[in-house]
């Protein structure tokens, strides 16, 4: 019993030094080029039809491969959404057309793979990753500004569904206030995967910042409606380029 005991304290002892000397020598400006098991980022992209932010989470389960869970909110537009405004009033641009405003929210695992390991800290670690998960995506109906008269024919404007069988461009005098239509909100599931390049050039093997390029493919067993006249998708890729930053640890 006596050699277990004193067996388990060698063994914390010989970690506890390790930890403060690899902590000491970070602090010192050096780089003790050690495996970390644990990893954490936070980021943001752009994508082919909007922008979003994304969190993850990266545990090593070998010397060169991650496992991963990540969780990503974003926005989605139509390639044809274009700005206009009515030049008869001052009221605010909107978007012709548009039947919903789209927000995505992402969650899903996968795996990462080291290509090329950084050989020291000047130089850049490519890594490729995949990820499969699902999505809830939130349709809000786009809400539009038309002129009304009154009982005593004085114009004043009123915020409207957009209808398309109704409206006319020349009908709508600007976008409506942004919160009309959350009481009318409809939830669209999908499934979604991702693959990815990252290149990884943060000054100290402790730090995460990286470039991530990538491609991802989303399905929607209920077409998501987006613009009028214009079919609504079940099947949206996007391509996206972003910037992670973040920690590494024992």
């Amino acid at each position: 019993m006596r050699i277990f005991s004193f067996s388990i304290f060698l063994v914390f002892f010989a970690s506890l030094c390790f930890s403060q000397s690899t902590m000491q020598a970070i602090e010192s400006g050096q780089d003790p080029n050690v495996l970390y098991r644990n990893e954490m980022s936070f980021g943001g992209f752009l994508h082919s039809r909007g922008f979003g932010a994304n969190f993850m989470r990266a545990k090593h389960v070998t010397g060169t491969r991650k496992q991963l869970l990540e969780i990503q909110l974003l926005n989605l537009k139509h390639p044809k959404e274009i700005r206009v405004s009515n030049s008869s009033d001052n009221s605010k641009r909107f978007i012709y057309g548009k039947l919903n405003s789209i927000l995505l929210l992402r969650a899903g695992m996968g795996y990462q793979t080291t290509l090329f390991k950084r050989a020291d800290r000047k130089s850049v670690e490519i890594r490729t990753s995949y990820y499969i998960g699902g999505n809830v995506t939130f349709a809000k109906p786009n809400y539009i500004l038309v002129y009304r008269d009154n009982s005593n024919g004085i114009k004043y404007q009123e915020s409207v569904k957009y209808n398309p069988e109704i409206q006319t461009i020349d009908s709508i005098s600007g976008r409506g206030p942004l919160v009309d239509g959350l009481a009318e909100l409809k939830i669209y599931p999908a499934l979604y995967a991702k693959i990815n390049l990252s290149f990884e050039y943060a000054p100290f093997s402790n730090k995460v910042k990286a470039i991530e390029t990538g491609i991802i493919f989303d399905y929607y067993p209920k077409a998501l409606p987006i613009m009028a006249k214009n079919p609504a998708e079940n099947f949206i890729v996007t391509l996206y380029v972003g910037f992670v930053f973040g920690k590494k640890w024992f």
